[in-house]
C-alpha cells in the first residue's frame, strides 16, 4: 500500500433499498470487471461467478436473491429446500471471495474511485467511493455556509440599514463569507487528513501485527543462514501399458498417442483379467494437487519476506539435506518423512484397517476421519495437521503441513501462510509458544472438490 497517498473510503448511501444512477452503475461494473480479470480472481471461476452474481443483483435491487438458500439454488444447483446448516457451500464460497477481495485491494489499493466489499455475515455487497468521487461539487457545498445577512438576523434587530452603510455592509458580507469558506475548507481538509492518518495508522498496525505473527511462527527458519527447503513427495504412479490399451481398443487408431491414453479410459470390462506386466510405472507423474498448491503458496510467502527457499520433489532431497537446512515437509500418507516425524507425537497419522486417520495418543485418544458423500463417494470433509518442531529428528526447525487427503493439505497450507488465521489461533496459545513445539489439528469442509477455510479443532503445545 502506498502510504504517501492515503485514501479514505466511505459508503455513499447506506441501506439495502439504495438505487444507483447510470454513472454509478458504470463505475461499479468497471471495478467488477477489473476484479474479475485480475490474477487473484482469474484462477477461480466459481469466485468470479459468485462476486458477479451478488454485485449485479445489488445494482438491480434484487435483494431477495441475496439470501443464502437462494444463492445455493441459483449458483450451486442445490434443491430449493436444501438444509443450509448441513451444506455450507455458500458460506464457504463467500469466505473465499472475501479473502480474494482483500488480496486484490492489498495489491491495488488506489486503483479505482469505487471499492466493492463483501462483509462477514451478509451476501449483499457494499460499494464505497473515495471522498474525491463523492465531493466533486465541493464548492457548492461551501456555498451553503450561512451568509453574514443570516448571521446578523436576531430577534428585535433593525433591518433598515441606510444607503450610506450599504457599501460597508456589502464588503463585510464578502469578507465574512470568504472567512467562513476558508474556515470550513480548512476544517474539512483537517478531518480528511485525520481520517486518512487514522486509516494509515490502522493499516500499519494491522500490517505489523500480521507480519509479527508470521515472523514469530517462522522465525527459526528466517533466522537461519540456509534456505528453507520446501519438500514434496512423489509416490510411484502406474498406468496401463500401451499394449493393454491397444489390446482392448475397439478401433486400431484409438490410443495411438499418449494424450489419448492419459485422457481416456481403455475399453475394459469388469471381468477382464490383468497381469502386472500390463501396468507401467510413470516417473513423471504423481504430485498431489493440494501439495503443489501449498508449495507454491509457501514459496511465494518466503519470497515476499525475502527468505531464500528451494522446492525439492521426491528423490531430490535426502535426510542429509534435512539435517542442514530448515524445512517445510508437505503431505502425509504420500510422504515418509511426515509419517516418521509424527509417529510418536501427540497427534499422528495412522492407518486403521483400510482407512487413513489422525489419531490422538493414549488408549482413549480421539480419532478423526475424512468424510465422504454416500451417493458418489466424493469427499465432503477433511482433516489436517500443522506440526511445528523447533528441534526435530533432523536437528533442524521443521514444519509439517499435511492433510489426510490433498484437500486437508491445501487448507493447512493456507493456514500457515495466512496472518489472519495464525493471529486468531495463536492469541489463544501460551505466551511463549514460539519457543515451543506445537501441533494444530484442522478441519476443512470440501465443497464441489474445493477445500473451504480451515477450522481449528485442537492445539497441543509442549
Amino acid at each position: 500500500m502506498d502510504l504517501t497517498t492515503p485514501q479514505v473510503w466511505r459508503e455513499k448511501v447506506v441501506g439495502d433499498d439504495r438505487s444507483y444512477d447510470e454513472s454509478e452503475r458504470a463505475s461499479v461494473l468497471r471495478e467488477l470487471d477489473a476484479i474479475l480479470n485480475s490474477p487473484v480472481f482469474q484462477s477461480s471461476k466459481r469466485c468470479q461467478q459468485f462476486l458477479s452474481y451478488v454485485v449485479h443483483h445489488r445494482l438491480e435491487g434484487n435483494h431477495e436473491r441475496l439470501k443464502e438458500r437462494t444463492i445455493g439454488v441459483d449458483l450451486f444447483q442445490r434443491p430449493a429446500g436444501y438444509a443450509t446448516g448441513d451444506d455450507p457451500v455458500v458460506r464457504v464460497q463467500a469466505g473465499e471471495v472475501r479473502r480474494r477481495l482483500d488480496q486484490y485491494y492489498q495489491a491495488t489499493p488506489n486503483s479505482s474511485p469505487v471499492r466493492i466489499e463483501l462483509h462477514v455475515g451478509t451476501y449483499t455487497p457494499d460499494f464505497r467511493w473515495t471522498h474525491a468521487a463523492l465531493d466533486q461539487g465541493g464548492a457548492s457545498a461551501l456555498e451553503a455556509v450561512p451568509t453574514v445577512q443570516e448571521a446578523l438576523k436576531r430577534p428585535g434587530q433593525r433591518q433598515d440599514a441606510t444607503e450610506a452603510a450599504a457599501p460597508a455592509l456589502t464588503e463585510a458580507k464578502r469578507s465574512f463569507r470568504k472567512h467562513n469558506r476558508l474556515l470550513w475548507a480548512w476544517s474539512a481538509a483537517g478531518l480528511v487528513m485525520l481520517a486518512g492518518l487514522a486509516m494509515v495508522g490502522s493499516t500499519i498496525y494491522r500490517g505489523r501485527a500480521h507480519q509479527s505473527v508470521l515472523q514469530r511462527f517462522w522465525s527459526p527458519a528466517l533466522s537461519s543462514t540456509e534456505p528453507i527447503l520446501i519438500c514434496l513427495a512423489k509416490p510411484s504412479v502406474y498406468l496401463p501399458s500401451v499394449q493393454l490399451y491397444q489390446r482392448h481398443s475397439k478401433t486400431p487408431e484409438k490410443f495411438l498417442n499418449q494424450f489419448e491414453r492419459l485422457s481416456q479410459r481403455p475399453d475394459l470390462q469388469p471381468d477382464d483379467k490383468l497381469v502386472w506386466s500390463d501396468m507401467v510405472e510413470y516417473p513423471d507423474y504423481g504430485l498431489a494437487a493440494g501439495d503443489v498448491y501449498t508449495a507454491i503458496r509457501l514459496s511465494s510467502l518466503f519470497g515476499q519476506i525475502g527468505k531464500k527457499n528451494q522446492v525439492r520433489v521426491g528423490g531430490n532431497y535426502s535426510f542429509e539435506d534435512l539435517r542442514n537446512s530448515p524445512a517445510v515437509i508437505i503431505g502425509a500418507f504420500n510422504n515418509r518423512w511426515t509419517m516418521q516425524m509424527t509417529s510418536n507425537l501427540h497427534f499422528a497419522f495412522v492407518n486403521e484397517g483400510d482407512q487413513s486417520i489422525i489419531q490422538e495418543e493414549g488408549p482413549s485418544g480421539r480419532r478423526w476421519y475424512s468424510k465422504f458423500d454416500s451417493i458418489n463417494s466424493r469427499s465432503t470433509q477433511d482433516y489436517a495437521l500443522v506440526t511445528r518442531l523447533l528441534d526435530s529428528r533432523t536437528g533442524q526447525f521443521v514444519v509439517l503441513v499435511a492433510g489426510i487427503q490433498s484437500y486437508g493439505t491445501q487448507a493447512a497450507g493456507e493456514f500457515v501462510s495466512s496472518p489472519e488465521y495464525l493471529q486468531a489461533t495463536l492469541q489463544k496459545a501460551p505466551p511463549d509458544w514460539e519457543r515451543k513445539n506445537m501441533q494444530i489439528l484442522l478441519r476443512t469442509p470440501v465443497i464441489d472438490g474445493l477445500p473451504g477455510p480451515a477450522e481449528v479443532v485442537a492445539i497441543y503445545v509442549w
